[in-house]
Order: C-alpha cells, then sequence, then structure tokens
C-alpha cells in the first residue's frame, strides 16, 4: 500500500529548514496589489513549432527560487491546457500539467502536441503556494503546427 503525503506536509518537508528560523517565515504570503505575471514569448493566438520557447514575464515583483523566503517574490509555473485552476490555498503540484520552475527560471522550453493548447502562468511562493492574493496570467492559445 502507497502512503499519502499531502502536498502542504511535502513542502514544508522539503523547504529548507533555514526558511524557517526563529518561526519568522510563514507559508502565506502577499503579493502588492498590482503584481502582475504574463507571456513575454509566446504570444496570444500565436501559431509555433512542437519545440517552442516560452518566457515569463513579472511586474513589480521579483523571482526568487523555491525555499527562499523573501518578500515580493516568488517563482513561476506554466498550467498546460488547464481548464480549472488547482486549489491556490495549497502547494502546486508538479504534475505534466502543471511545471514548477522552482529554481527561478524565467524562461524555458517546452515540446507541445499538434492542435490547440492553452497555457496560464501562476507565481508560487517559497514553499509552491500561491500568494494570498494570487498573481496570475491571463490564460493564452497557441495553435502548434
Amino acid at each position: 500500500m502507497k502512503k499519502y503525503i499531502s502536498p502542504l506536509l511535502f513542502a514544508l518537508l522539503f523547504t529548507p529548514i533555514g526558511a524557517f528560523a526563529n518561526n519568522t517565515a510563514s507559508i502565506i504570503s502577499t503579493a502588492p496589489e498590482n503584481a502582475e505575471v504574463y507571456f513575454i514569448q509566446p504570444q496570444d493566438g500565436q501559431t509555433v513549432s512542437q519545440k517552442l520557447k516560452v518566457v515569463f514575464g513579472l511586474k513589480n515583483m521579483g523571482v526568487a527560487p523555491a525555499g527562499t523566503d523573501r518578500e515580493n517574490t516568488g517563482h513561476h509555473h506554466i498550467l498546460i491546457d488547464t481548464d480549472t485552476l488547482p486549489d491556490l490555498s495549497q502547494p502546486l503540484p508538479a504534475t505534466d500539467k502543471i511545471i514548477h520552475f522552482g529554481g527561478g527560471q524565467t524562461e524555458t522550453e517546452i515540446t507541445l502536441s499538434p492542435g490547440k493548447h492553452t497555457l496560464q502562468l501562476v507565481l508560487g511562493n517559497h514553499a509552491h503556494i500561491p500568494h494570498s492574493k494570487p498573481v496570475i496570467s491571463k490564460k493564452i492559445t497557441v495553435t502548434v503546427k
């Protein structure tokens, strides 16, 4: 029988212990009201090849790797072909539809099958939890040739 570990417990277990020193860190964080995450590349409606470069944009916040608890920072997650947002009060799960960029990456290359696909960005904090007012991009659609 497999044992289940909740995503929140998983995030707590694998967040560097220094992030919780002196009980000053919290797993809940806030974002500035004017924070924005968006796609620089590709553009909404664009036709792309199966292997495509994706570049993330972020305004009024900084990028920090997972495990780094700094105010007004976070790291990117791409949601691919996701009709319903995951529970934004919990750590975002890592799946084939939710890709984590916990190293603080601001661009990547992904491979998609031919056809229409949607992409959306969600900024997560040091524990992969979206901020208490989530910073989420507009969903874009690309057509893969």
